[in-house]
C-alpha cells in the first residue's frame, strides 16, 4: 500500500509514470531540480530513485549531462522478446499443474475485457489488462530468480509505444494477439504442458518487437 512506500519509491513511481505517459523522451535529461520542487522533498531520495532506474536499464547516467531516458532499439527489443518468450514459456509450464479454477476464471475475465478494450480503441486499458493476464500465472511460479529476471527484462518496456499504424491495422494486430491469450488459457485448462510452453514462446513474436522500440 502507498503509505508503506519510502520517499525513494514515490519518486521512482513518479518518474516511471512520466516515462509511461511519454512525458520523457529518449536521451532527454531528467530535471532533478524540477522533481525536488514538485514533490517538495530533498535531493537524496531523487538521486536514489534515479540510480535504481539506471541499474534497471531504464535510465542512463551520461557524463556531463546526467540521467537520461535510455533508448531501446529494435534489435535489442527482438533479443529481449526472444528471451522473455523462452523464460515465460518455461514458467507457464511450471505452474500449469497447480493453477486453480479461480486463476482460470481471472484469465478468462482479462481476455474478455481485452476484447472490449480493443473494440473501444482503449489501447492503454488493453496494455494494463494484458499485463494482468501474464501476471496471474507468473505470480504462481516459485522460481523467484526466473521471475525476477523476467521482470527486469520487461522493465525495458516500461513505456508501451504504439507506432503509427492505422487504427484498423492496430485493432487487427491486437485481436490476433488476444486470440493467442485465449489459446494460452485453453492450454492451461487442458493441462497440455508442452503445447502451452510453445504457445507462450510464440506469443512473444519477435516480428512485433518494433512496437517496443523507442
Amino acid at each position: 500500500m502507498s503509505e508503506f512506500l519510502t520517499l525513494k519509491d514515490h519518486v521512482y513511481n513518479y518518474i516511471a509514470k512520466a516515462i509511461i505517459n511519454g512525458e520523457l523522451k529518449p536521451n532527454e535529461k531528467i530535471n532533478e531540480n524540477e522533481i525536488v520542487n514538485k514533490m517538495n522533498i530533498s535531493r537524496t531520495p531523487v538521486r536514489e530513485a534515479l540510480i535504481q532506474l539506471a541499474s534497471e536499464g531504464l535510465l542512463e547516467n551520461v557524463p556531463r549531462k546526467g540521467f537520461v531516458l535510455s533508448r531501446v532499439d529494435e534489435n535489442t527489443a527482438k533479443e529481449l522478446y526472444e528471451l522473455i518468450g523462452l523464460l515465460e514459456g518455461y514458467a507457464a509450464k511450471m505452474v500449469a499443474p497447480v493453477i486453480s479454477d479461480k486463476d482460470l476464471k481471472d484469465l478468462d475475465f482479462y481476455v474478455s475485457s481485452m476484447d472490449l478494450a480493443i473494440d473501444s480503441n482503449n489501447y492503454e486499458m488493453y496494455y494494463q489488462l494484458q499485463a494482468k493476464f501474464h501476471e496471474t500465472y507468473l505470480e504462481l511460479c516459485e522460481n523467484k530468480t526466473l521471475i525476477s529476471t523476467l521482470a527486469q527484462m520487461k522493465k525495458k518496456f516500461v513505456r508501451k509505444v504504439y507506432k503509427e499504424e492505422g487504427n484498423d491495422d492496430m485493432q487487427t494486430m491486437l485481436r490476433i494477439t488476444n486470440k493467442e491469450h485465449r489459446a494460452i488459457l485453453e492450454l492451461f485448462r487442458q493441462k497440455k504442458y508442452d503445447e502451452l510452453e510453445m504457445e507462450v514462446r510464440r506469443h512473444w513474436n519477435v516480428d512485433l518487437a518494433y512496437l517496443e522500440a523507442i
